[in-house]
């Protein structure tokens, strides 16, 4: 027999079980969450996922941002938080501006569960060598942005991937404090030879390193002690702040 009307089908819980649970990855990846990512945090088949966080979008549960390619937490879920908080920061606006300012790849980092994803990349400035980046830290500028936040993440022992590679750890410790100390990170030839790059933290609303920002470009054109560059790139993190999940 079939559930009477206002009675719970059996398949009815578990569905919602599974909305909740796709609401609540949402939340831990942050802003910008694809529906792969998101299915895969929850363990619920893909299939499932994109049919529920369709619905949920449909209902203010969940918003897509501005380039529809990942999702956010709609006003309805904020507003069972209780509070009413500010809209989902376009990051794919604002780092659009500052693209039109510099002629280097501006590259968006967040640093969920402790590990480099990037969510938002530059369209015209192809980033080669990014498992690299996420698999060595200590080698590229995004990676030292993370290792200054969470000192027990250096590893006991340090790969070269280049000549320029740091692989002594006193010497990583030294330039992670500068990290500290300044606020920035730069990178020369220790990743891919040719390539260099500046990062600044991006932070959550507790004011902890979520992620950073950072210019890519060919060694030589981009000068790591560029102080306009570095500035520019404070701004635009300061924008998007609050948003990326520690």
């Amino acid at each position: 027999m079939g559930a009477r009307a206002g009675e719970i089908a059996g398949h009815e819980p578990r569905a919602v079980q599974k909305a909740l649970a796709l609401l609540e990855a949402v939340a831990q990846l942050g802003s910008g969450a694809t529906a792969r990512d998101i299915a895969a945090h929850a363990g619920i088949p893909q299939a499932t996922a994109y049919r529920l966080l369709n619905l949920l979008t449909a209902d203010g549960y969940l918003v897509r941002i501005a380039d529809l390619s990942g999702f956010a937490l709609g006003r309805r879920t904020r507003q069972l938080a209780g509070a009413e908080a500010p809209d989902p920061v376009d990051h794919h606006a604002v780092l659009e501006e500052l693209r039109g300012q510099v002629r280097f790849g501006i590259h968006l980092a967040s640093f969920a569960g402790g590990r480099v994803r990037l969510i938002d990349r530059d369209p015209d400035h192809e980033l080669s060598g990014e498992n690299t980046i996420a698999a060595h830290l200590h080698a590229s500028a995004i990676g030292k942005i993370l290792l200054a936040s969470r000192p027990d993440l250096v590893p006991p022992s340090l790969r070269r991937v280049t000549s320029r590679t740091i692989t002594d750890i006193a010497v990583l410790q030294g330039e992670l404090d500068a990290v500290r100390h300044t606020g920035s990170a730069r990178e020369v030839d220790e990743v891919r030879v040719g390539r260099s790059a500046v990062a600044v933290p991006v932070h959550d609303a507790q004011n902890a390193v979520a992620g950073c920002l950072a210019a890519i470009g060919k060694t030589g054109r981009l000068a790591v002690d560029d102080p306009e560059l570095t500035d520019l790139l404070r701004s635009c993190a300061a924008r998007v702040s609050g948003r990326v999940p520690a």
